[in-house]
């Protein structure tokens, strides 16, 4: 029987032993990091029908090491399971990311939307996939997604293996009539079959091939920024205007109250809460309210193929994490990104409706959101001036790991220009002012609204039973109109 002591010292080995073997895989997969022709500003306008061109699979596509200055080894422990990270599966992974034939027509590829040297996005606002088909979200980078609590904008799914699926089968990305349908069509392949057996031991099939997809994924930590250098000691590896910009960041700007774990500790790796939060983008040019009734009627909660493809071919995206909970304080709301590489995967927010992080810093200083009831607590006008903006966006600026510190210069100096001769978002009057009296939250509404429904002409009798959901606990229960919300009274009792 172990003693104490020795449960101890055999736990800080097994530990210890994790931590080594991780350090070992990292170093088996990763290449060192080597610069990259890339592309600044938008990318080519594609003709009607036109699926992007498929990326190439250059050096910015092999894993990262472990050794990069800023690498949060305990906590990539914990996340990862060393064996997902078996070189064999993720080399069979990086193939099948740039595989075309896993689409409908072998046009599209994993990193169509997700390109290397955009730092693992497309530079559009919106992706444009299958047939040219435009969808309604932004691409986010895949780097560092494998230290998501949850994955998409709206966080519809936990795992990255759950994740590599719906793309391939939503009639906008890949559209692939069926994840086994996209299988079938390389299963024949011999050196796909030599691969799949040295990574797991079997022939071609569906679950290997998203868990190498997976473990591709989780072998792109990206990190070693200027801002890293600086935290572990290198005074000048930031400028005073970068230094300047992080204590803003944590004081006035309140960027820190979405962009850290906590509201009271610095965060100086990740940069997101792991949370939902709707910060007005997109409610003036939707109508939300209604939006969230039709979905409501025609969305199965729960139904993660119909959440998807309502996330990126219809208006109802703009719901958000709605679409996922049903709660009506979750309408409009988007998953915190991670700062990390920020400088370098415009546009900017789940919509791709904002060009230059002076667009973003903006958006926030004048705390958009007046008509929006929904708005999160902590928006609110922030006062800040030029010098102050720059100082953030210079902060910004040194989240940028090696690999794109080339691009990400031109990139600074594109988004500069830009700014000096448009700055859409920009209202100083606003941003000086008093915060704004919201407005309620429309009243909660029986879902069920036909022309035999009494609830259908606005003035439902007092007793008149129906199944009426509510928004906050979204449990199906018969009550009467009166109660669901019309009359004022709450829909749960």
């Amino acid at each position: 029987m172990l003693t104490s002591g020795a449960k101890t010292h055999r736990m800080c080995a097994t530990s210890l032993s994790a931590l080594l073997l991780l350090s070992y895989i990292f170093a088996v997969v990763a290449a060192r990091a080597v610069e990259q022709d890339t592309g600044v500003g938008p990318p080519p306008v594609l003709a009607p029908g036109q699926a992007p061109p498929l990326p190439k699979r250059g050096p910015l596509a092999e894993p990262r090491l472990s050794t990069q200055v800023g690498f949060p080894t305990v906590l990539t422990k914990y996340v990862i399971s060393p064996s997902t990270l078996r070189p064999a599966r993720v080399a069979l992974g990086q193939k099948l990311f740039f595989e075309p034939r896993l689409s409908g027509d072998g046009t599209v590829a994993c990193a169509t939307c997700h390109d290397p040297a955009q730092a693992f996005t497309d530079g559009r606002p919106v992706s444009v996939g299958i047939h040219g088909r435009v969808g309604q979200r932004n691409a986010p980078t895949v780097l560092n997604a494998l230290y998501n609590k949850t994955q998409f904008w709206d966080g519809r799914v936990n795992t990255l293996e759950q994740q590599a699926a719906l793309p391939i089968t939503n009639p906008f990305e890949m559209g692939s009539a069926s994840i086994g349908d996209a299988v079938s069509r390389i299963a024949g392949d011999k050196d796909y079959q030599t691969q799949f057996m040295q990574a797991f031991g079997r022939d071609v099939n569906e679950q290997d091939m998203l868990s190498a997809i997976a473990a591709y994924e989780r072998t792109l930590a990206s990190f070693d920024s200027p801002f890293d250098h600086f935290i572990a000691g290198d005074a000048n590896a930031i400028s005073d205007s970068a230094k300047r910009g992080w204590e803003l960041f944590n004081g006035k700007a309140r960027c820190n109250l979405c962009h850290a774990l906590t509201d009271n500790q610095r965060d100086t790796t990740l940069f997101m809460d792991n949370d939902f939060h709707n910060i007005g983008i997109g409610i003036l040019r939707h109508h939300v309210a209604p939006l969230a009734q039709q979905a409501e009627r025609e969305l199965a909660q729960g139904r993660l193929e119909a959440i998807d493809t309502a996330s990126i071919t219809s208006e109802m995206s703009v719901l958000g994490r709605f679409l996922v909970t049903r709660k009506q304080s979750d309408i409009a709301s988007f998953k915190t990104p991670s700062l990390r590489n920020v400088l370098v995967t415009g546009p900017y927010f789940h919509d791709g409706s904002m060009q230059t992080l002076w667009d973003v810093m903006d958006h926030y200083n004048k705390g958009d959101g007046i008509t929006n009831p929904w708005l999160d607590k902590d928006m609110q006008p922030l006062a800040l001036n030029e010098p102050e903006i720059d100082d953030v966006v210079a902060f910004l600026a040194s989240l940028t790991s090696p690999q794109y510190q080339v691009i990400g210069d031109q990139e600074y100096a594109r988004q500069l220009a830009l700014s000096k001769v448009s700055r859409p978002q920009r209202d100083t009057a606003r941003a000086f002012g008093p915060k704004p009296k919201q407005p309620e939250p429309p009243r909660s509404k029986c879902i069920r609204l036909d022309c035999s429904d009494p609830c259908a002409t606005g003035k439902p009798p007092r007793k008149s039973p129906l199944m009426c959901r509510c928004y906050e606990c979204s449990e199906l229960r018969s009550i009467c109109c009166a109660f669901a919300g019309y009359l004022g009274e709450p829909s749960c009792m």
